[in-house]
């Protein structure tokens, strides 16, 4: 008998949306934003280097370099999962590679002495990733394929006084898309099992605001909010392949959701020990995953073994501590080490295969090479999850989980000296 019980566990798309990257990021939150800020840990919200200022603290974009860069950088994870004892099956997900974006774009005028005005517009992907596991593997009913791309895009203004206060705001439209793949415990003669397919598209709006204060020409701070974006799928496709005689009960159809993706606030301080480049940084990081408690699915086709659903997720809010250091060798080149500390969202008893987060540690280095006003940047992360045990209690499976990426940046910026007089 498959009934809602089962395709509340077995059908989640949007859900997947806000779930977690198990390779860098609690909630499928993709701390990858800036090749610059990756070597230092991802910190940014204290400093403001270049374009890239108005995703970091737009309050510190009227005082950043005016140009455009542009980031590529790749994800290769693996999640490696073990089965609960006395068992001992294990696997691990196949070599796949997920493809986080950042482009910026901006700059300042002078608009009277000492007052400043920046704008700038910015694409960049703070949501998705891809977990492919074998179609037979034991999990296979919770989970075969996911692939999830979110895009957000801003348009940004900031004000800055002199080099010692700045405000900003930003404009914010995302749009995102989920393709889903996991087996129906049905099967064909041959004993394969049926499969369901889920794919949808969403949007949403929001807008991020933060202040930049300079007390001294040592010390710069930072205050950023990242708002809240409800992304609102109405026709999403559901497809089926199961044996004719259930397919009456299996009708490929179209569902709608929504889903929150959290807000961010966070709170960044950068010392300079020396010249303006030489600095340490601290960022802070508070993410709302309380807001996601429930996935809930409306069908527009329902039938005795396909209802409408509503499954519990109970996230909670998360802390991300960041620490970063960035010193200039000479005229043209610069280096950089962090840092993270990256605190799960998801409680005991809801950890699943496409959410296995636990506390991940990430280790960076970085380096920006300086032609004219050409400035070639490159980081490395390695981010290491902790092992983790759970049985999620809607399902009842789990196991141990055990997840670790590595993350090579390549970004180059633009940065004319006519936008930066």
């Amino acid at each position: 008998m498959i009934g809602k019980s089962f395709f509340s566990r077995a059908a989640c798309l949007l859900g997947l949306l806000g779930a977690n990257l198990p390779l860098h990021g609690g909630g499928f939150q993709v701390n990858l934003q800036g090749v610059s800020q990756v070597g230092m840990g991802h910190t940014g919200a204290g400093l403001a280097i270049d374009p890239s200022a108005q995703l970091f603290n737009p309050g510190g974009f009227a005082m950043a370099k005016g140009g455009v860069s542009l980031s590529f950088m790749p994800i290769f994870g693996r999640v490696s999962y073990t089965e609960p004892s006395p068992g001992t099956y294990q696997t691990s997900n196949e070599a796949t590679m997920a493809t986080p974006f950042s482009a910026y774009g901006g700059g300042c005028i002078k608009i009277s002495e000492g007052h400043r005005l920046g704008f700038g517009l910015a694409a960049y992907t703070p949501f998705g990733s891809r977990i492919v596991y074998a179609d037979d593997w034991k999990g296979q009913f919770a989970l075969r394929e996911i692939s999830v791309k979110a895009i957000f895009t801003q348009a940004t203004v900031s004000y800055a006084y002199k080099d010692i206060f700045g405000i900003g705001g930003s404009f914010v439209y995302a749009t995102g898309d989920v393709s889903v793949r996991k087996a129906l415990p049905v099967q064909f003669p041959d004993g394969t099992y049926g499969e369901a397919v889920l794919k949808g598209a969403a949007g949403g709006l929001g807008f991020t605001a933060g202040v930049y204060f300079k007390p001294h020409e040592k010390l710069s701070i930072g205050l950023n909010y990242r708002s809240k974006v409800t992304f609102e799928a109405s026709s999403g496709q559901a497809e089926f392949t199961v044996p004719s005689d259930l397919s009456s009960f299996f009708p490929n159809t179209t569902f709608s959701s929504a889903l929150p993706m959290p807000a961010t606030t966070t709170l960044g301080l950068a010392y300079r020990y020396g010249g303006e480049d030489d600095v340490v940084c601290l960022d802070v990081n508070h993410v709302g995953w309380s807001a996601y408690q429930a996935l809930a699915f409306d069908f527009a086709e329902n039938t005795e073994k396909l209802e409408d659903s509503y499954s519990p997720r109970n996230y909670h809010n998360s802390m991300i501590y960041r620490v970063g250091w960035q010193g200039r060798m000479n005229e043209k080149l610069l280096l950089r080490a962090g840092f993270t500390v990256d605190m799960t969202p998801v409680p005991d008893g809801y950890l699943t295969p496409e959410t296995p987060d636990a506390v991940k540690f990430g280790t960076s280095v970085g380096a920006s090479y300086s032609l004219g006003p050409v400035r070639i940047d490159g980081a490395f992360m390695w981010v290491e999850g902790m092992k983790r045990t759970d049985i999620n209690q809607e399902t009842n499976f789990g196991g141990t989980f055990k997840a670790r990426a590595f993350i090579p940046c390549i970004g180059v910026s633009w940065l004319p000296d006519f936008l930066n007089e």
